[in-house]
């Protein structure tokens, strides 16, 4: 004889049926990882963690690029608090010198190494364009000169300013050492290879250039023209203005391409130093900022 039960009891007994099952399930559930997560996991736990830069680099040469080495140097010291860069100026022989004898490690200059130079394993790292200008003191009252009268003006040919439509004043002639890339740049380009006047006065690097140039009436030098300002003149040549414009449609011709040359290929903390100087960013601004071209504008 069958037992019926109420429909109470059965809906009762299904309840606690459907609750057990429930616990169940609560107490067996696992977390199981995604395939992603887990390739993720995996790659994060064996991934090669960043080598901190250490050491010092030294760089010496060319005064003309000392304000863009200096300003690298710093920016680059504080994103890598263990490497020391110092920077000296010298002149670019002194720099091409030092980094062949082993010296230095970057050796900075306006223009290529000299002949003697040539079979020292030196790379070539262009980081910049600088335009010069030769600079005159305020009180001369010629703002151009053709080129030719500055090379006659540089030989000593050509001794008074009134020579070239100035005043009846003695040209002073103020020059960088033999040693200088701006005195190679200017005597190729402007004297074409012929020999400077032995008359004048010779200053070290290009901010006494600048300062000597200030102080003496009458005077004439020569910089790049990150170190030009309101307290000289710049002249133009042949009626032409240094501008990047000028320099690119070739009108403008009294510039230097700036080179930090290594023995042998960068390593370490000098390859990563050049190469944040040659960033698109660094560039693109600071470059600018500091009154240079970038290296690549001639190659556009």
């Amino acid at each position: 004889m069958f037992n019926f039960m109420s429909k109470k009891g059965i809906t009762f007994t299904l309840s606690a049926v459907l609750m057990m099952g429930a616990l169940a399930g609560c107490g067996t559930k696992s977390e199981t990882k995604t395939p992603a997560a887990t390739t993720a996991a995996t790659t994060a736990a064996t991934a090669t963690p960043k080598v901190e830069l250490t050491g010092t680099v030294t760089a010496s040469g060319s005064s003309a690029l000392l304000p863009l080495v200096k300003q690298a140097a710093t920016e680059f010291m504080e994103k890598n608090p263990k490497v020391t860069i110092n920077v000296t100026a010298g002149g670019s022989g002194v720099g091409v010198k030092n980094v062949s004898d082993g010296t230095s490690d970057i050796g900075n200059s306006d223009v290529e190494p000299a002949a003697e130079f040539k079979d020292k394993g030196l790379v070539d790292h262009q980081v910049a364009i600088a335009p010069f200008a030769l600079i005159v003191n305020k009180d001369v009252k010629v703002d151009n000169v053709t080129k030719a009268q500055a090379a006659d003006i540089y030989t000593g040919k050509v001794t008074n300013w009134k020579e070239v439509g100035g005043a009846d004043a003695k040209i002073v002639l103020v020059h960088r050492p033999d040693s200088s890339g701006s005195r190679t740049l200017v005597k190729n380009i402007i004297l074409d290879g012929k020999d400077f006047s032995k008359e004048g006065i010779v200053q070290e690097n290009s901010g006494a250039m600048k300062t000597a140039v200030v102080g003496q009436s009458g005077s004439i030098g020569y910089v790049d023209t990150p170190y030009i300002d309101d307290t000289v003149k710049a002249l133009k040549i042949d009626g032409v203005a240094f501008s990047e414009e000028n320099i690119k449609n070739g009108t403008y011709k009294l510039f230097g391409v700036e080179h930090m040359y290594t023995k042998g290929e960068a390593k370490d903390a000098t390859k990563a130093f050049i190469d944040y100087i040659t960033t698109k960013e660094f560039q693109g601004k600071q470059v600018r900022d500091l009154k240079f071209l970038p290296a690549d504008l001639l190659k556009k």
